[in-house]
């Protein structure tokens, strides 16, 4: 039976947090749904055979005896009541949870703290939702199982997280995705978890860097050949797009192929089928395809090296990925997985000192991941255990060095440098010292409000409150030793 808007107004709300949970209640409440609550899974279960239930708000971490945590809840819903929204809540989000979340069925994941806002637009998009199935008279298929977390798949960043949330989306769709961001930023990373999500995962991913084959031979690569179609064609050979049916193909710098290759790319895309070089025949293949640039897509296309119809083709869905220095609450999580990878079996575990974790948040990273994990590498291969600046390679210990602070950039877009941000009677300060100085000059200005002080100094509220807690600033009311 289609859900009524009149009788499925009914949410519940669960966490063992007593606060968050009448919080979340309370603006629920006053935008009109019935909501109960439940402080355990366990309860939560009781309640799901009692009601049904149109939007439920689930911590990911609860209490209680039975062991069960917000996925395990997220998995009860989508099975006994796949309409219902599930939205999960988190103290401890990162993009891999956001990711598995959203494939697995959550209709968002909230990380803590979030604003009464958040959840207000998610109860009114829902209410939209519901008019909208009553409407349509849809009942709605059960949702994929969860799937395992993807090693590289690292941050805790808002924008990465985001992004996160929008591959989990499409993950299980068969639309073609084009993968946009600079070199190093893990396209063909991401365009593996979506297929590792999808309704393909379990035939063939092939992977193909379309700048690495010469012009001359890559559409006998993609699509193969019949015996005595050129010089060297001693057979027939099947190509990669032919070894990628019924899964997914990854076409990595697209942009790099030739326009008259990109007409024959184009017929593959609209009509599924391909023609091996030589062969009078057409083959019928179902391929899912996901490509990817580190060029200016938009650009190439206005320059005539790249078919607009192509382009339109292939950007169903386009996904941005940030590069690392958008995203530098990231840098010592990624450093500290590619430490831990990186270590000998049975040696202990690796820790960074705070000198090596101030050069490592203020560089540049033009190699993006890549480079940070060259780097760690190489730290680990030659610290005793504990990486220190003179670990790192020279370029980035140099490059830091030579440029000028982060915190000096943001406190000059704010408002002018006082007297001491960088000396004080002759003193020079350390990178660490000017931003903790900083930070509590900006915590002062805005009477300790963090989302405003988050907001002149352009990061996330979530970055300001670590850096605070690096600086022993949590207290500062006046002025502070941060030496």
């Amino acid at each position: 039976m289609p859900l009524q808007l009149n009788e499925n107004m009914k949410a519940l709300v669960i966490d063992d947090e007593h606060v968050i949970r009448a919080n979340v209640t309370e603006v629920l409440r006053e935008d009109g749904w019935v909501v109960s609550e439940a402080e355990s899974a366990e309860h939560a279960f009781e309640l799901l055979g009692r009601e049904t239930w149109a939007l439920v708000f689930c911590d990911v971490k609860l209490g209680g005896d039975g062991g069960h945590d917000g996925f395990a809840v997220l998995r009860r819903f989508t099975e006994e009541q796949p309409q219902a929204q599930i939205v999960l809540m988190t103290g401890h989000g990162s993009a891999v949870g956001a990711l598995d979340a959203v494939a697995s069925g959550a209709y968002d994941y909230l990380m803590k703290p979030f604003d009464n806002d958040e959840v207000l637009a998610i109860s009114q998009a829902v209410r939209n939702g519901i008019e909208k199935r009553a409407r349509q008279n849809t009942t709605g298929d059960l949702l994929p199982p969860v799937y395992t977390s993807d090693i590289d798949l690292v941050g805790q960043s808002a924008a990465f997280v985001e992004m996160m949330k929008l591959v989990g989306r499409v993950a299980g769709t068969n639309l073609p995705v084009l993968v946009t961001g600079e070199s190093g930023t893990g396209k063909e990373v991401v365009a593996r978890a979506i297929h590792r999500r999808s309704q393909r995962a379990g035939n063939a991913f092939v992977a193909v860097n379309c700048g690495a084959i010469p012009a001359e031979l890559i559409e006998s690569e993609l699509f193969g050949h019949v015996r005595g179609s050129f010089t060297g064609a001693t057979m027939d050979r099947r190509g990669l797009w032919q070894e990628a049916h019924l899964g997914t193909i990854f076409l990595d710098e697209i942009t790099e192929t030739t326009p008259a290759f990109q007409v024959k790319l184009l017929r593959a895309l609209q009509e599924g089928e391909i023609r091996r070089v030589g062969s009078n025949h057409t083959l019928q293949v179902d391929v899912r395809v996901i490509a990817a640039t580190n060029r200016d897509v938009e650009g190439e296309m206005r320059d005539g090296r790249f078919r607009q119809d192509l382009l339109y083709r292939l950007n169903a869905v386009t996904l941005h990925l940030p590069p690392l220095r958008a995203r530098s609450e990231d840098i010592m999580p990624l450093a500290r997985r590619f430490a831990e990878r990186s270590k000998r079996t049975g040696e202990r575990p690796l820790s960074f000192s705070r000198e090596a974790i101030a050069i490592l948040e203020s560089y540049h990273w033009p190699g993006n991941i890549r480079e940070l994990e060259n780097a760690i590498v190489r730290a680990t291969a030659l610290c005793d255990g504990i990486v220190r600046p003179e670990d790192l390679p020279e370029r980035i210990s140099r490059s830091v060095s030579e440029s000028p602070p982060q915190t000096q950039e943001v406190a000059a877009s704010a408002s002018p440098p006082p007297p001491d941000a960088g000396e004080t009677d002759g003193q020079l300060f350390s990178l660490s010292e000017l931003e903790c100085r900083h930070i509590r000059r900006v915590l002062e200005s805005t009477h300790g409000n963090k989302q405003a002080a988050a907001r002149v100094l352009g990061i996330d509220r979530s970055t300001l409150q670590r850096m605070i807690k690096r600086h022993n600033l949590e207290e500062v009311k006046t002025d502070a030793d941060c030496a």
